[in-house]
């Protein structure tokens, strides 16, 4: 359902009831989609398969010999000065 901002500030407890019941509520602004109401189960269930940073840098891929030796061999100190 479509609820303008106004609607949706003064009914803001029937937004959420009927965001948990009926599924995510809309919330316009002149016209425009500006926002949506999910219930608190619809958002676990949206982040609960979204791997986190650490597991997606944790997945890549392998580094062969010859690219973890180049990484080890770079300079340790940053390749630019900088003035402050």
């Amino acid at each position: 359902m479509n609820w303008h901002l106004q609607d949706a500030k003064n009914n803001f407890s029937k937004v959420v009831q009927r965001a948990r019941t009926e599924g995510p509520q809309t919330v316009t602004i002149r016209g425009e989609r500006a926002a949506i109401v999910i219930s608190a189960e619809e958002y676990d269930r949206l982040v609960s398969d979204r791997p986190t940073l650490t597991d997606l840098l944790i997945s890549g891929p392998e580094w062969d010999e010859e690219f973890a030796e180049e990484v080890n061999r770079r300079a340790k100190a940053p390749s630019r000065d900088f003035d402050f």
